[in-house]
């Protein structure tokens, strides 16, 4: 009975060893999109990274050969699709949670290596991740390679005037506008629009539209960047 022990023994430890570098690697991922506030944060991706890494073992354990092992295996990879798929938001004739969802399918390809046996691949793949994640997005905020869907509403005594500045102002800039609301009361005229730029182009708009004389007020609704 003890060779029998030692073997279960040993078979569970390397399978809870696995689980709990996956959970890790996942979580550790998962911190730096949570400081980033990212929809998908520290235990999403650790749950990602664990269930890959727990249907990896389980795909070698419960399958009668090699075959139907890969064949378990390859179905976490759809399974994850449809996961990232809900984390791609359209909104406003812009798509927004590609980077979100490309994360979360390497978070999965990580946990599945941890599930082989491959910790030195899956470390440095998490190493990767974590400098793409970081070093390129300090890279593209500091040339400004990110867009921004930034919303902006100006008030005034005249709808067409003010659609007439802003019209005016964009196209200075060779920007265009993603929608527009109009909106009046009281003989106090509305208008949100939305734009996407660059942010030095949104704060390039936003000072034209404040030394405008055509606007009551002008006002940053809220901004929206892409992934």
């Amino acid at each position: 009975m003890d060779p029998l022990f030692r073997e279960m023994e040993q078979v569970l430890s390397s399978t809870l060893a696995r689980l709990v570098l996956a959970a890790i690697l996942g979580g550790v991922i998962g911190l730096e999109r949570q400081l980033r506030h990212k929809p998908a944060g520290l235990r999403t991706n650790m749950f990602i990274c664990l269930g890959a890494a727990m249907f990896t073992v389980l795909s070698r354990e419960l399958a009668g050969g090699p075959s139907d092992s890969a064949r378990i295996a390859a179905q976490i990879i759809p399974g994850i699709g449809f996961i990232g798929a809900g984390s791609i938001l359209h909104a406003r004739g812009s798509v927004t949670g590609l980077t979100t969802a490309a994360t979360l399918f390497v978070v999965a390809s990580v946990g599945m290596a941890v599930g082989g046996g491959l910790y030195i691949t899956a470390a440095f793949a998490t190493v990767l991740i974590l400098l793409a994640l970081a070093v390129l997005g300090k890279l593209e905020a500091g040339f400004s390679l990110k867009t921004l869907l930034t919303t902006f509403e100006v008030t005034g005594t005249s709808v067409e005037s003010m659609l007439r500045e802003v019209n005016r102002s964009l196209e200075d800039q060779k920007l265009t506008m993603q929608s527009v609301h109009l909106a009046s009361t009281d003989g106090q005229s509305r208008m949100t629009f939305a734009v996407e730029c660059g942010r030095d182009e949104r704060n390039v708009l936003s000072v034209r539209l404040h030394e405008s004389n055509v606007f009551a007020s002008v006002s940053t609704v809220g901004s929206l960047e892409h992934e």
